[in-house]
């Protein structure tokens, strides 16, 4: 198996079945392995081979056999793990470590606005010390680090532990999508803009940048709060297939932008954005609001 799921998950759920529907006996008739994927969507350096691989397996000598396996392929090396369900927890809290820390950065993000300071200035700044871990503020979506705290946290519910660390930092981070929205509704208020009817153009729906991934994205809570407000919304994004848009999200994307916005949003940091003039989409007085940092800070309103 190579699925995230919580500890415990392949012996306790997927053996069972195994065994129901082959009639046959774990760990003397068949035997299990897992090596968790760490495959990063979109990212042409660190592809498969090139990522070392965890592995593990039911027995010693399984275990063994699982990492040769994988040996003869990926050329980074493997890490044997001592048994399936630490490799099952090493996975899973990859991915919630994740979380937790662009959570914090997020939250200084909405601390920092308070402050009146910009955010990614504190960060650069932090950032010359050597220890200090670079995460930035953003919308945390994707099929990976938005639901795979969950698994770890069912787990733990369970067995009657109450995780609260890493459910504050999914809900913060849930959160963010409405809080951008209302962040770019204030800034238009602020320049006289009417709200109702007012047209707001979102750059980006995919997860992440520079990938056609649209699963679990949270630019879809940014564009529903939009909605709420009545703004006509429009979404380009060159990198995302537009028929899935549709079937998953029902939103019909643009095939390039207009002119004329009350507000732009740079939501995802494709390439191709930073290669536009994005404030000759919007009106003189258009809100300009940078999720990503993205842009040069002269260029926008405000940025998370």
């Amino acid at each position: 198996y190579e699925s995230t799921v919580y500890p415990g998950a392949t012996e306790e759920e997927c053996v069972p079945i195994l065994e129901k529907f082959s009639g046959l006996k774990y760990n003397q008739d068949f035997y299990c392995g897992y090596s968790p994927e760490r495959i990063n969507p979109g990212d042409k350096v660190h592809t498969v081979t090139k990522i070392l691989k965890v592995t593990s397996g039911s027995t010693p000598e399984i275990a063994k056999k699982v990492d040769d396996l994988y040996k003869s392929i990926i050329t980074a090396g493997t890490f044997l793990a001592s048994s399936i369900k630490v490799a099952e927890a090493a996975k899973v809290i990859e991915n919630s470590q994740r979380d937790i820390n662009i959570a914090f950065v997020n939250e200084l993000s909405l601390i920092f606005n308070k402050i009146g300071i910009d955010t990614h200035e504190v960060l650069a700044a932090a950032g010359t010390k050597w220890n200090f871990l670079k995460f930035y503020p953003g919308l945390v979506g994707g099929h990976c680090i938005g639901v795979d705290p969950y698994y770890l946290t069912y787990k733990a519910q369970e067995l009657g532990y109450n995780p609260e660390i890493i459910l504050a930092g999914r809900r913060l981070n849930d959160n963010m999508g409405f809080y951008v929205a209302n962040r770019v509704i204030r800034n238009m208020i602020r320049k006289g803009q009417t709200i109702a009817g007012s047209r707001v153009l979102v750059l980006g729906i995919t997860f992440k940048e520079n990938c056609p991934d649209i699963r679990n994205s949270r630019v879809i809570d940014v564009v529903a709060e939009f909605n709420d407000y009545l703004c006509k919304v429009d979404v380009f994004d060159p990198w995302a297939d537009a028929d899935e848009v549709k079937h998953e999200y029902g939103l019909s994307l643009i095939d390039k932008p207009g002119t004329g916005y009350d507000a732009v949003v740079l939501a995802v940091a494709h390439n191709e954005f930073k290669e536009m003039n994005i404030r000759s989409f919007g009106k003189n007085e258009a809100v300009i609001y940078d999720i990503k940092g993205h842009l040069d800070k002269d260029m926008v309103d405000e940025r998370l």
